[in-house]
């Protein structure tokens, strides 16, 4: 693990959607930076894959498998256990789980369709918030980041359900900045464009388009976008509540 810091030292943090892209780059990071870092995925042989190599490069890390679209005796099952593991308490939460899905016209879009990314993308970190920040604020301290999208600032032909998830994301971690900040729990979230994981890079005809309109003319690396997390859940960002931040090469100021 390059780079190891103590800025997170005695902290413990739970990450979503933990077991491959985006999610293990922010574990990683995280986890380089000093902190105890549970991660939850469905997947269990993945999530021990990544286990193993944040333990082998020096960081401390647990696995809870888990499923959030499962509905809310799982999501409450998840924050019990992760509580356990992590030795009584969670100071950092990111909520990063999401299910993204190919551009799709609205009208192609059906009830379970909505369903199923709405479980995914808002219920399940309004639930996992839900369960784990009155603890922060009974300490009076903690830090969530919520993982949102530049989707959730602007429009996209064919991208209406993916959007509204993630401007959903976006007002809620807004309302939780106003209802947790007072006793000390800071809310935030980053915004990412196209970020370079290998389900993105699969489709990249349909990411070239969209690359052309980004001022930085790239996509966002996995560990670009989590030193933005990292940032956000630490002290240099202490007194930062309701923030949004783009991690998009300029693509929302395009």
């Amino acid at each position: 693990m390059n780079n190891h810091s103590t800025r997170l030292e005695g902290r413990t943090a739970l990450v979503t959607g933990a077991t491959g892209g985006l999610g293990v780059a922010i574990a990683s990071s995280l986890a380089a930076n000093g902190a105890h870092v549970v991660i939850t995925g469905r997947d269990a042989a993945r999530g021990d894959a990544v286990v193993a190599g944040i333990r082998s490069a020096g960081g401390r890390v647990d696995l809870v498998a888990a499923d959030l679209a499962a509905g809310e005796d799982e999501v409450r099952r998840l924050a019990r256990r992760a509580v356990e593991v992590a030795g009584g308490h969670i100071d950092i939460l990111v909520n990063n789980a999401g299910l993204w899905g190919m551009p799709e016209a609205t009208s192609a879009v059906s009830e379970p369709d909505l369903l199923a990314s709405f479980r995914t993308n808002v219920i399940a970190p309004f639930l996992l918030t839900g369960a784990l920040a009155p603890a922060m604020a009974e300490r009076g301290h903690g830090a969530v980041v919520n993982v949102g999208s530049i989707t959730g600032f602007i429009g996209g032909d064919r991208a209406a359900l993916y959007s509204s998830t993630k401007a959903a994301v976006h007002s809620l971690t807004k309302s939780w900045a106003v209802e947790y900040g007072p006793q000390g729990v800071r809310v935030n979230a980053v915004a990412p464009g196209p970020i370079a994981t290998e389900r993105v890079l699969e489709a990249a005809d349909h990411v070239s388009g969209v690359l052309a309109r980004i001022p930085s003319r790239r996509m966002s690396t996995p560990e670009e976008v989590a030193a933005a997390v990292v940032f956000l859940a630490g002290d240099e960002a202490a007194n930062i509540h309701g923030a949004i931040l783009s991690v998009d090469g300029g693509w929302a100021a395009a």
